[in-house]
């Protein structure tokens, strides 16, 4: 299809890619629908854009392995164990199948509008979530075959090597920096201008890294500036994250590349002993009670109830929040709480007794005097929709959300490692309103008032702006999950207890106040850089930009970004708070491992996507290693 062509198809095109309207971006992800964008899309001449399988392979009586949950741990597993053609591996995933707006970067803050988001939110908080309907924090997480790699915002940061130091300190042997790094670079396939020849990454895994071709003029200002403050240019998955850099992105030629895209669907044809189940609710754990050895699952599927059985192991790779709910829905958890709700109890082990996540700060946002620069729905015409779906890599719709340079600092209070950033600096080219209040900010379950009373005037006037997320990477606030009916189908409860210790608003203060000094670096002013002074709603009765405004602003404007660890927390059998063992064993059972980022025992010094392939890897060779 030519152009010209394309050009004469504006609705189709809002449609396909939903970049225009909230009501497109509501679409879900069942494999009906996935189907009938196909059929749009042939209709079009465009069925070479995206392929989508279905796959709802009907279960033998019994595989090696089965693996539930498909993110990006679960997808690397399943994809790593079935490279032995004499394993059978049964992957199932609750959720559907990626379409073509999965592969917009631009478009992951609608995903999380979609049936591709499990939308879970917190307990109502009581010192944070201020502007979220009922103070309930949105949690997004990833319902879809390849995960919360699949909706979220591509930012590929590793750690740092203290975190993983610390972790084998702590009991966890074979969990190191230089232990683990091996199984980063397996994982990649780097192509990142300048660091071609790095130790620190490599070109021939699955999962690409890359940089994001499109960027604003104000990430070039925003970045320049960064180093006139004082923060050095650096690779922040290299030797030292201190500093200042554009963004590394999973995406592929500028296309969104998820767990799924990079493992599962290369080799989904031909590896016939690797099964697919979409759209399927496992509900327990099937334990031998006598020898506490897991032999198989229950499986909701198109309303059918089934038993598979596992030969050799059951694996959890359903994320923070699901892993430990089956565990516990299993018998496998806090006694008092299996009691409380009538769950006969297994194996009495602290599952979701710990909840570490990383608290943003939505803003600050700086107005700037440059044109054109911000996103705004307005500026995705469809010449630039076009030259998406004819394969440019460089336009606005390859932008990952808007994100586009991270900053890595320190805070004197937070007294940790000299060579560990405290807080990030995530820079991006617009605010809430780039989409007129919608996306983003129901995802987020921001009150329209946020939107309408400090936002909808940039809307209105198009005027540039840019706005930084300010995250902490060590809070110390202890949050936990726990089960309040045997209902699989319900939700756990989850209270991440934000801002219990007050430590964590004053490091997200001391951040809010360096991206301030920044804004007044020359790069920046020679655009005319200026703080949007609007004051948050609520937080009115302070004076705007004192310290007692930005902490009412920091327990207003709250915002998580999917990095939720601990809740199957990894350690030796000597900790007392350790579910899982260093080997990713569920301590006191057989045959039954969690292998997903729940098992992170401590908040790390990054976002948590890397990690979760990191780790779908490193199990892949503890398992290969004791089957074999």
């Amino acid at each position: 299809m030519c152009r010209q062509q394309l050009k004469q198809l504006p609705l189709f095109l809002a449609l396909a890619l939903t970049v225009a309207t909230t009501t497109a971006a509501r679409r879900t992800t069942t494999t009906e629908g996935a189907q009938n964008n196909i059929e749009q899309l042939r209709q079009l001449g465009l069925g070479n854009v995206v392929k989508l399988p279905l796959y709802s392979d009907l279960p033998l009586s019994k595989y090696d392995f089965i693996v539930v949950g498909a993110g990006a741990a679960g997808c690397t597993l399943a994809a790593r164990l079935s490279e032995n053609p004499n394993w059978s591996v049964y992957l199932i995933e609750a959720g559907g199948v990626e379409n073509l707006m999965h592969l917009v970067p631009l478009m992951a803050p609608s995903l999380q509008l979609t049936a591709s988001n499990w939308n879970y939110k917190s307990v109502p908080q009581r010192l944070a979530c201020f502007g979220m309907h009922n103070r309930e924090c949105a949690l997004p997480r990833g319902k879809v075959l390849g995960g919360t790699s699949s909706i979220n915002f591509m930012i590929y940061n590793r750690g740092n090597r203290r975190d993983f130091d610390v972790w084998a300190e702590r009991g966890n042997h074979g969990w190191s920096y230089d232990d683990v790094l091996p199984y980063f670079l397996r994982s990649e396939s780097a192509q990142l201008q300048g660091l071609e020849q790095s130790p620190y990454h490599n070109h021939s895994g699955p999962l690409s890294v890359e940089d994001v071709r499109y960027r604003s003029t104000l990430s070039h200002s925003y970045l320049r500036a960064a180093q006139e403050a004082g923060h050095p240019r650096t690779d922040y998955n290299g030797e030292s994250q201190l500093g200042v850099s554009y963004v590394q992105a999973n995406t592929l030629k500028g296309r969104r590349h998820s767990a799924f895209r990079a493992y599962i669907e290369p080799v989904r044809a031909h590896r016939k002993n690797l099964h697919i189940l979409t759209m399927a609710r496992v509900t327990r754990i099937l334990i031998d009670k006598a020898t506490k050895s897991a032999y198989g699952v229950e499986v909701r599927h198109a309303g059918i109830q089934y038993q598979i059985r596992a030969r050799k192991e059951v694996i959890l790779s359903a994320g923070a929040f699901n892993s430990p709910q089956l565990l516990m829905l299993s018998g496998i958890g806090p006694e008092d709480n299996l009691k409380a709700i009538g769950i006969p109890l297994v194996q009495a082990l602290p599952v979701g007794k710990r909840l570490y996540d990383h608290m943003c700060h939505f803003g600050p946002t700086f107005v700037t005097n440059t044109t054109g620069q911000t996103l705004f729905t307005s500026r995705l015409t469809p010449q630039r929709i076009g030259d998406f779906l004819l394969g440019r890599a460089d336009t606005l719709v390859s932008s990952i959300g808007g994100v586009e340079t991270l900053t890595f600092i320190k805070v004197p209070t937070a007294k940790s490692h000299a060579k560990q950033p405290d807080i990030e600096l995530i820079q991006v080219a617009g605010s809430l309103a780039s989409d007129e209040g919608t996306a983003l900010a129901r995802g987020a379950n921001f009150k329209p008032e946020i939107y309408n009373k400090m936002y909808r005037d940039l809307t209105r006037s198009q005027q540039d702006h840019f706005s930084f997320l300010i995250m902490q990477f060590k809070p110390k606030s202890v949050g936990r999950l726990w089960l309040h009916t045997r209902n699989p189908l319900e939700w756990p409860r989850i209270d991440p207890k934000y801002f219990k210790v007050e430590q964590d608003v004053e490091e997200l203060l001391e951040g809010i106040k360096e991206s301030i000094r920044i804004s007044k670096m020359p790069a920046l002013q020679a655009i005319g850089t200026r703080l949007l002074d609007i004051p948050v709603p609520g937080c009115e009765s302070h004076r705007f930009g004192s310290d007692d405004y930005w902490r009412c602003s920091i327990r207003t404007l709250s915002y998580t970004l999917h990095h939720q660890v601990a809740t199957c927390r990894m350690g030796p059998a000597s900790d007392t708070t350790a579910v899982v063992s260093p080997q990713l064993k569920v301590h006191g059972m057989r045959r039954l491992r969690v292998v997903d980022t729940s098992v992170i025992p401590l908040p790390p010094t990054a976002h948590t996507n890397a990690a979760a392939f990191m780790i779908g890897e490193k199990a892949a060779d503890l398992i290969r290693a004791e089957w074999n």
